[in-house]
């Protein structure tokens, strides 16, 4: 079983502050989305908010990734490299980022639609997020992870969405992925007890189809089995005595 990391006040405070650099990368890099720019002009928005806020890429570089945010297209699901590619009218792009604040990890995640989403697309977004919002709720003291990871997945079903399984929430703190795991659907086991000071990322991958992935030859690419489309949404949080508080807000 995983070790529980109770995070003091002060530790949570600059975990706060790197949550916010990140989110307002997210809202930087959202302005800068529209037809004709690169993955790659994206991620040098990101860059260049993240450094001018005094704080650290947590992607760039680790374990040899090359940018500092995750630009996935439609039916990729995570790890997009950004590069020459040009975002075009009716893309389903997800943004995932990452900053250090004085060694202290925020890390989230947003998808966006380049235009006005047909209804299956809007209902892929929205369950998403609603379903992001279930699991933090239940991030309570008294609850175990297996309560998180059900919340995810009562919202997942009942927005008929597959859930990527490969890929689960993590713990966070002084490292970008710490011990912890918060899988996106039950496992039967019901995981650690939350308690305050344990902070932990909860991010529920979402597609339209089937829920089996596959990485592309670059190594890092995880799209969908079927091309189905695919929605990414995450946040850092802290439990604490009055519940979960989102660390990667504004």
């Amino acid at each position: 079983m995983a070790t529980v990391v109770r995070r003091s006040r002060e530790e949570i405070d600059l975990m706060r502050r790197a949550g916010r650099i990140v989110a307002e990368v997210l809202a930087a890099v959202e302005e800068a989305i529209k037809p004709g720019v690169t993955t790659a002009g994206l991620d040098a928005v990101a860059e260049s908010h993240i450094r001018k806020a005094g704080a650290r890429p947590s992607f760039k570089g680790y374990r040899g990734f090359p940018a500092c945010i995750c630009v996935s297209i439609d039916s990729e699901v995570v790890h997009g490299i950004p590069g020459k590619r040009v975002i075009e009218e009716g893309q389903v792009i997800s943004i995932d980022a990452g900053a250090i604040w004085r060694g202290y990890h925020g890390d989230g995640a947003r998808t966006f639609y380049v235009g006005t989403p047909p209804k299956d697309v809007d209902r892929l977004i929205r369950t998403t997020r609603l379903a992001l919002m279930a699991g933090i709720a239940a991030a309570v003291p008294g609850n175990h992870i297996e309560d998180v990871s059900g919340a995810v997945e009562d919202v997942a079903v009942e927005g008929e969405c597959g859930i990527v399984r490969p890929y689960v929430g993590h713990g966070i703190g002084t490292r970008m992925h710490e011990d912890l795991q918060i899988p996106n659907y039950r496992t039967g086991n019901r995981g650690i007890e939350l308690v305050p000071g344990v902070c932990m990322a909860i991010e529920p991958m979402l597609t339209l189809g089937s829920a089996d992935v596959e990485t592309l030859g670059d190594g890092w690419t995880v799209v969908t089995a079927d091309h189905s489309l695919a929605a990414h949404f995450e946040h850092t949080i802290a439990v604490t005595d009055n519940g979960p508080e989102i660390l990667t807000t504004v």
